[in-house]
Parts: structure tokens; C-alpha cells; sequence
């Protein structure tokens, strides 16, 4: 019974989240509900001191994260320097590879540091207009925007200040360019299997004699490019992101030591911080910070102009998302309480390989929340010291299963009801019948990635 209280509770808000309801109103419905079914009495006590104890917490530590990369990629926006870097690498790469074209504009921005949704609406208008000028069918634009943004640069690659490659650094101690070598080989997967499938289904509808189609809705109206930037200078603020990021990820803890230590008044008792497990958060936000100012430096006048504005609703932005991820969290947290999760947890450590088993474990709640941030975090707050455990015992560096659990976050996320899905699609105006079969495709090559990746570590031992 306590089983089927913990999948009843899942089951739920999957299905709230497929029927467009917020989970900020119904992962503490659900979490209390399955506490109500096991132990009415522990409610209130489980609310207070578990779920919003779990929830405020996970704010303390990324909200900082998700405001910074959504200020940072709003004033990209601003800036229209989004617009010059995909209006450069499609001119570079020319119209016989506009999948590979698409697929590589998603994956500068989203490195970069732009967030996936503002990636949405910076390259699709280019997209559809690349597409209906080549004559590529419309429905196969989602899952290639999905291919570039939603899958190696955002949990794969190593140093992607995205949120999904940040948090394993809390749990494991790590920094985001933890495996470096076993991102470099899962990208390869991705990036040679995904767009040789598109670009297989893209034949497949030439040979058929399909078009672009007709009858679409939001179709894009692009500006021209007269007074785009130099996409040179358009590309500084990724590179600073990047190798501040990198700079910073190895500094912080040789400025600061094992513990960093402040004293504002003589006297008063010091405020300590383990560095190691703050200084990955603390150089993803100083190098979106030196991102931001340098897209002020070079655009001052075209940011400052409407930068109000934009600000605010990449602060509504970063806070839905903050509390999106957090509540289900929190709501992790409590699931994870239940005597019904014993015997979840006991079935998928019934599986003996460490990376396997976490993989496993992470990408099924993924999929079950369809949140890849969602289910990393529920996953580890849950298993992470049972994870450690088990690398330590078998010799696996924690670097790995960092790189592991990011990637498997990313791999069975994307199911129809993901938030992602549901906004890339309707910034495309089309519908799941139409197009999520494709970026259901790509799902699975991002889920098979994982798998490959550790093939890989065990047969050379590289990572």
C-alpha cells in the first residue's frame, strides 16, 4: 500500500503537469496527500519542517543562478545580440545545412549561458524562415531547436553554466567541468546521431515531395540585419561567461580555503561556509555577472533603452522557474520520507552498477516530473549519499557521476508534458501530434547517450 501511495503521488503530478496546472500549487497537494494516506497526524509537521524546509533551501542555494542567467540572457535579447550570432553561423554555414545550422545557433546560445527558454524565441523566427525558404517542413523545427538547446549544451558539455549541470556540484562536491573528456564524447553522440536523424527525416519528407506546408500559425516576421553587431562582439559575452566560469570554478577555493570566513563586526562570532560546496555556485553567478557587464559595455545605449522593462520579466521568469524546480524539490523531499520510497529506492539499488543505477534513477524521475532540474534534484536530495557510497566502494570518481547525473537528468525529461516542450511548441504554433514524435526521437538519443558514456569510462577508464 505504501508503494502504490508514493506512484499514486507521482502519477499526479505528472498528470496536473500534462493538464498545463502549476506545481507550484500541486507538488505540496500531492506530497501532503501521500503523507495524509500514510499518517494524517504528521501533516502539518512534514509541511513545515520537511517540504518548506527543502524547498527554502534549494532557493538559498540556485535562485541567484536562475536570476542571473535570466538577466543575462534578456539583456543578450536586448542587446540583439542573439540575432547577430544566428543570422552569422546560418550565413557561414549556408542553406544545404540548415539543420546543422539551427542545431549549432541553439547550442552557442544555451553555453553561452542563455536560458532555454529565451533560446526558443531567439532562434526560432530564423528557423522558420530558413525552413520555408528551403522548403523543410515546419514540424521538424521543434526537435531541431530541441537537439541544439535542450540536450548537450545543457547538461553534457563540461562548464554549461545551465542549471541541470550546477546542481550535482552541491551534492558531489564537484565543479561544472567535472568529466570533461566523457562530455566531449557524450556531445560527439548527440551531435552525430540526432542530426543524422533529422537529417534523415528530413530526406524522407523531400522524397515524399513535402513541403514547408501551409496554414500555420505564428509565423515569424524577421527584421533585417542592418543593424545587427559585429558577431564577433556578439559572441564576447558567451566567451567571457565561459572562461569566468572556468577561471573562477578553480580560484575560489585557493582564495578562500577549505572554509570561506567573514567577520563584519570585530568581535562577533565568524560566518563560515564550506568552500566546497558553494564555489561552483559562486563562479557560475561572477561569470553571468561579467557576462552582464560586458553586453552593457558594448550595448549600453540599446539595453539601457528598454532594460526596465526587460528586467522585470526576466525576474517573473527566473522566479517561476526558481520556484517550479523547487517545489517539486521539496516535494522529492517528502516522497523520499515515505515508507513507500524504501521500496522504490531498494528496487533500483537492487541494480549493481553505481552509474547505472544513478542513471537510471535520475532520468525516471526526470520523466515522471518532466523536469530534468526537478528529477536531478529529487534524485540526489533522496540518493546522493547512497551514490557516493557506491562510487567510493566500486572507485569511481565523483567527477563521473556528476557528469552521469546531469546527463541522465536530460534524458527521459522531455516527455509531453515538460514545460520546455509545451513552450517550444507553441512558440513553433504547432501541436504535440504534429511534431513531438520527432522530439520524442530525440529524447531517446539523449537517454542512449547516457548509457554510451559509461560504456566508454568502463572500457578506457577516461573521464
Amino acid at each position: 500500500m505504501s508503494f502504490l501511495i508514493c506512484l499514486g503521488a507521482l502519477a499526479f503530478l505528472m498528470f496536473v503537469a500534462y493538464r498545463g496546472f502549476s506545481v507550484i500549487l500541486f507538488a505540496p497537494v500531492a506530497a501532503m496527500a501521500a503523507v495524509a494516506l500514510t499518517d494524517p497526524t504528521a501533516v502539518p509537521v512534514i509541511f513545515s519542517g520537511l517540504f518548506m524546509d527543502k524547498m527554502v533551501g534549494f532557493i538559498k542555494l540556485y535562485f541567484p543562478v536562475f536570476l542571473l542567467g535570466a538577466v543575462f540572457g534578456k539583456v543578450i535579447e536586448l542587446s540583439g545580440f542573439s540575432r547577430s550570432i544566428v543570422s552569422a553561423i546560418i550565413r557561414i554555414l549556408g542553406p544545404s545545412q540548415a539543420v546543422l545550422a539551427i542545431v549549432l545557433v541553439g547550442a552557442v546560445l544555451t553555453y553561452g549561458g542563455v536560458s532555454l527558454f529565451v533560446v526558443v524565441f531567439a532562434v526560432y523566427p530564423f528557423g522558420a524562415e530558413m525552413f520555408r525558404q528551403i522548403g523543410i517542413p515546419k514540424r521538424l523545427l521543434p526537435a531541431v531547436i530541441a537537439l541544439g538547446a535542450f540536450s548537450f549544451t545543457m547538461d553534457t558539455l563540461p562548464g554549461t553554466p545551465q542549471i541541470q549541470n550546477i546542481i550535482p556540484t552541491t551534492f558531489f562536491k564537484t565543479t561544472a567541468y567535472a568529466a570533461p573528456i566523457l562530455g566531449f564524447v557524450g556531445t560527439a553522440f548527440m551531435l552525430v546521431v540526432g542530426v543524422g536523424y533529422l537529417e534523415f527525416r528530413r530526406r524522407q519528407a523531400l522524397r515524399a515531395g513535402e513541403g514547408y506546408g501551409t496554414g500555420h500559425t505564428n509565423e515569424p516576421k524577421t527584421e533585417g540585419e542592418a543593424t545587427l553587431v559585429h558577431p564577433l562582439i556578439a559572441l564576447l559575452p558567451l566567451v567571457v561567461v565561459g572562461v569566468a566560469n572556468l577561471l573562477l570554478a578553480r580560484m575560489i577555493p585557493v582564495w578562500f580555503g577549505p572554509n570561506a570566513t567573514a567577520v563584519l563586526v570585530e568581535g562577533q562570532p565568524a560566518l563560515t561556509l564550506p568552500t566546497a560546496s558553494v564555489a561552483a555556485i559562486w563562479a557560475v553567478m561572477g561569470a553571468l555577472l561579467l557576462g552582464i557587464f560586458t553586453v552593457f559595455l558594448f550595448a549600453f545605449r540599446r539595453v539601457a533603452a528598454q532594460f526596465a522593462e526587460g528586467s522585470k520579466s526576466s525576474v517573473a521568469g527566473a522566479l517561476l522557474a526558481s520556484l517550479n524546480t523547487a517545489t517539486e524539490y521539496g516535494f522529492g523531499a517528502v516522497i523520499a520520507a515515505l515508507p513507500g520510497f524504501l521500496v522504490i529506492r531498494n528496487a533500483l539499488s537492487a541494480i549493481p552498477n553505481p552509474l547505472v543505477n544513478e542513471a537510471i534513477s535520475v532520468t525516471t524521475l526526470a520523466g515522471i516530473t518532466g523536469s530534468a532540474s526537478g528529477g536531478l534534484s529529487i534524485a540526489l536530495a533522496a540518493m546522493s549519499e547512497q551514490f557516493i557510497a557506491q562510487a567510493n566502494a566500486a572507485g569511481i570518481p565523483l567527477d563521473v557521476m556528476h557528469r552521469v547525473a546531469a546527463m541522465a537528468s536530460g534524458g527521459m525529461d522531455t516527455l509531453p508534458h515538460n514545460g520546455a516542450v509545451i513552450t517550444l511548441l507553441a512558440v513553433c504554433g504547432l501541436t504535440h501530434r504534429q511534431s513531438y514524435g520527432d522530439i520524442f526521437a530525440i529524447t531517446l538519443v539523449k537517454t542512449m547517450a547516457v548509457f554510451f558514456v559509461i560504456g566508454f569510462y568502463y572500457l578506457t577508464g577516461l573521464y
